[in-house]
């Protein structure tokens, strides 16, 4: 395997110990305290850091097809979504408040063990020419989004979104998982 589907797949497993961490050790009233510098609670921005692995999953396909159509027609599709910026925001927000009722402290990690195992089964199967196609993304919604992403950036979005938003939880924590 290659270097970067290591390190990419040891990235999910870490974000999985992290939350299962998290949702172990922190209480019903931590979870509902305000996080930091979002309008979500930590139970609400903990269901928007596994939702950034089910927005990944979900633009597989969108990019399987859209980095094979010529420039101008991929280039034009991002250009539209960064017109949706405001709508998406709101959706992005009120979608994860909404969400984190029903994908609550209970049922989170269940949700991205499930999500990881099938972005991980899909990044073992993709063909290096496939990792290596890129097209353009819409920057505006997301900082992790980049003018032009490879299959194997999109793979990797969601642990840079989930490690971005980590440091915005105002919740107990442990040793970082994998260190001694």
């Amino acid at each position: 395997m290659d270097p970067d589907r290591e390190r990419i797949l040891a990235q999910y497993a870490r974000a999985e110990l992290q939350l299962r961490d998290w949702l172990a050790r922190a209480s019903p009233s931590d979870l509902g305290r305000r996080s930091n510098g979002t309008r979500w609670n930590n139970e609400e921005l903990l269901f928007h850091m596994v939702f950034g692995y089910m927005v990944a999953r979900a633009l597989l396909p969108l990019h399987r097809v859209l980095s094979r159509l010529p420039a101008p027609v991929s280039a034009g599709f991002a250009a539209a979504l960064d017109a949706a910026t405001v709508p998406f925001d709101a959706v992005n927000y009120w979608g994860s408040k909404a969400a984190a009722r029903f994908y609550n402290r209970h049922r989170m990690a269940a949700r991205l063990h499930r999500v990881l195992a099938v972005l991980g089964r899909k990044l073992e199967s993709e063909s290096p020419a496939a990792l290596s196609r890129a097209m353009p993304f819409p920057t505006r919604w997301d900082p992790f989004f980049t003018r032009g992403m490879t299959l194997v950036q999109l793979y990797a979005y969601p642990t840079e979104h989930f490690d971005f938003h980590a440091g915005q939880l105002d919740l107990p924590r442990g040793p970082e998982p994998g260190s001694s």
